[in-house]
């Protein structure tokens, strides 16, 4: 997959969750839900660019907008999207949001804090 300029395009707007075993990972996931739910971009299979399932790589690579939402810094989700190919993204660790691995339960003010955030990031 080629690197691509994202900010003329219109496709749609993707985000990528860690959704770990962590607590930290919980958040990334039921905040991409959130943001699913509420119209900010659609969440899309981490797995399948994991696998490199053909019908998602050729989604991803016609998105409008690409997030990487990691739990923490293994950062799971960025190496997974830069192996498959996919280099254009927005990033957002939840543990540089002051939430602690193993110590930050996936409450709704935590995930409406990384949903504010990511928002702001995918939309410069």
């Amino acid at each position: 997959m080629n690197s691509k300029n994202t900010c003329c395009s219109s496709g749609p707007k993707l985000i990528f969750a860690c959704s770990g075993a962590a607590d930290v990972g919980e958040i990334t996931d039921r905040a991409a839900r959130k943001m699913t739910k509420e119209g900010a971009g659609k969440m899309f299979c981490m797995a399948g660019i994991g696998g490199r399932v053909e019908p998602i790589m050729k989604a991803t690579a016609s998105a409008g907008r690409i997030l990487a939402l990691d739990g923490c810094g293994l950062d799971c989700v960025k190496h997974s999207l830069e192996k498959a190919g996919v280099k254009d993204y927005v990033h957002l660790r939840v543990t540089d949001l002051g939430m602690e691995k193993g110590s930050s339960p996936a409450t709704n003010d935590r995930i409406d804090q990384v949903c504010q955030k990511a928002i702001v990031r995918m939309n410069p």
